[in-house]
């Protein structure tokens, strides 16, 4: 046995501020801060759906809480999505702490090359058990958006895939069907 051998979760604090470390499925994974398109396919995403669904602007219906890449800690995992949103009766309030304990009703993950076979796989994985009805995930290089909902087999949930939209497609998207996303924007550079 190792002395002083430091925990994951020690590890995990001791992660710099200009990375991002999420500890899943018992071990840490960090990387970089995502780079500045990454940030900006995450930023039109959450300025397109904020106003009409987080603000009840323009219309829209409202009811969400929507915050960028909240730190959620969900069982012994430590999980930092880009964009999650909670539907308010779950969440009447913005929680006064570092992080949430509470699963999002929806999570958007923007892939990266360095970060798209975590995100598919084991923070997946971790969604899914924690009950987190959908998932959009959005690859900027191949301009995709893939909305995954989650359904119960057996006695296990676990994703499917619900609709994969390309390029310029205007998008009306579980959980916010009642919006026509315009993906053009989200490619602009």
């Amino acid at each position: 046995m190792a002395a002083n051998k430091p925990s994951v979760h020690d590890a995990f604090l001791a992660v710099p501020d200009t990375q991002v470390g999420q500890i899943v499925d018992g071990e840490l994974y960090v990387q970089p801060r995502p780079r500045v398109a990454h940030a900006r396919v995450t930023s039109r995403v959450g300025a397109e759906l904020g106003p009409p669904f987080d603000r009840g602007r323009g219309g829209g219906p409202g009811g969400w809480i929507l915050l960028d890449e909240p730190e959620l800690h969900l069982g012994s995992d430590i999980l930092v999505p880009d964009l999650a949103g909670w539907r308010r009766e779950r969440m009447p309030e913005v929680p006064d702490a570092a992080y949430t304990t509470l699963a999002p009703d929806w999570v958007c993950e923007v892939l990266s090359p360095s970060t798209a076979k975590l995100d598919r796989g084991k923070k997946l994985s971790a969604y899914a058990r924690e009950g987190v009805p959908f998932v959009w995930l959005i690859d900027p290089d191949a301009q995709t958006l893939e909305v995954l909902v989650l359904q119960a087999f057996e006695a296990t949930q676990r994703y499917v895939v619900e609709s994969v939209h390309a390029e310029q497609a205007i998008v009306h998207a579980r959980p916010f069907e009642v919006f026509a996303l315009e993906l053009g924007i989200l490619w602009e550079r």
